[in-house]
């Protein structure tokens, strides 16, 4: 909401896109709609009209009924086990007429194939570029700038949490202080399970298999181990033979098909381009038939993410016009 207020007169001068905020949704809040508009402002701030006694939405469909809207941001927290409730939350978007754009996984792996060809049949768009690498062009760079390349694999780091705790313990801290040190940034969840094991990582992985290189991967299929069982020890021992530990996401096709893909701590050489990113950086390297093309997205915040959201925005609402 920010970035679209902050980049207000340019939507408008530069791409000819004037928005209204309609409808506001969180757990803590419930639904809030008003088709006339809501002050975005006063939203930044939580400053909600309150809905007469009985008229208030009472799910996503009422509420998106009660907006009028023609765009869904769906940004809730991520369910890798079945996708839900984003999943049905983009379903009604997209049957109601309005355009689904996301920054949660889960309905990529669990539902992407039915969300896409929902949206194919409303003529809508389903976009979700913050997904992966927040604002980073990944999934438009394909079809818009690469069209007709193969993608035969990839190799990456993907995960700022582990990246973070592993350069914190090349500077002698244990696990235990790296991850207080990532919380005390605000890159580490209170929990961070899904970092550590590696779940994030390979939600990421299965969702770039599936859309890129077209194979509908199940999550359990990605090979999968956290970091663990990297002790400061194995990263000093690492460092001092010249490499450098990395939680590496990777995929490649098999001979019959499918896709090998595996997230795992790896030791990389320094020269490795790889091994180079510190922090929050993320990296993604692209092997394709015609040539490798590697992406680097520095330090991103959460302006980042909100990017990804406004890109999707503009694509959705200039194709569609």
């Amino acid at each position: 909401m920010r970035l679209l207020a902050a980049k207000e007169a340019t939507l408008r001068h530069e791409f000819g896109i004037e928005w209204k905020l309609t409808g506001v949704a969180s757990r803590r809040i419930g639904w809030v709609a008003e088709a006339k508009g809501l002050d975005p402002i006063a939203a930044l701030g939580h400053g909600f009209p309150k809905a007469p006694e009985g008229t208030a939405p009472r799910n996503v469909r009422e509420w998106l009924t009660a907006a009028r809207a023609d765009v869904l941001f769906e940004a809730s927290s991520l369910n890798r086990h079945d996708g839900q409730p984003a999943t049905d939350h983009l379903k009604a978007a997209l049957e109601s007429g309005a355009h689904a754009i996301s920054a949660n996984k889960g309905p990529i792996v669990h539902a992407y194939a039915e969300l896409r060809q929902l949206a194919h049949a409303k003529n809508r768009k389903f976009l979700f570029e913050s997904t992966v690498m927040d604002g980073a062009p990944i999934f438009s760079m394909f079809p818009h700038s690469l069209p007709a390349v193969e993608l035969r694999g990839f190799r990456g780091i993907l995960n700022s949490t582990t990246n973070v705790v592993l350069t914190e313990m090349e500077k002698g801290l244990t696990l235990d202080e790296a991850i207080k040190r990532a919380q005390e940034i605000g890159v580490a969840e209170t929990d961070p399970s899904n970092d550590l094991d590696g779940w994030d990582a390979a939600v990421k992985v299965a969702v770039l298999v599936i859309v890129l290189m077209g194979v509908p991967i199940k999550l359990e299929d990605v090979e999968r181990v956290g970091i663990r069982t990297v002790t400061p020890e194995q990263v000093a021992a690492a460092r001092a033979a010249g490499m450098r530990y990395k939680l590496i996401c990777r995929a490649a096709r098999t001979s019959d098909g499918g896709v090998r893909a595996s997230v795992r701590p790896q030791q990389l050489p320094l020269s490795d381009t790889l091994a180079m990113r510190e922090g929050t950086t993320s990296v993604l390297r692209f092997d394709m038939d015609v040539f490798g093309l590697t992406v680097v997205e520095h330090k991103p915040g959460v302006i980042a993410t909100a990017y990804g959201l406004l890109a999707d925005f503009i694509r959705a609402v200039k194709d569609s016009a």
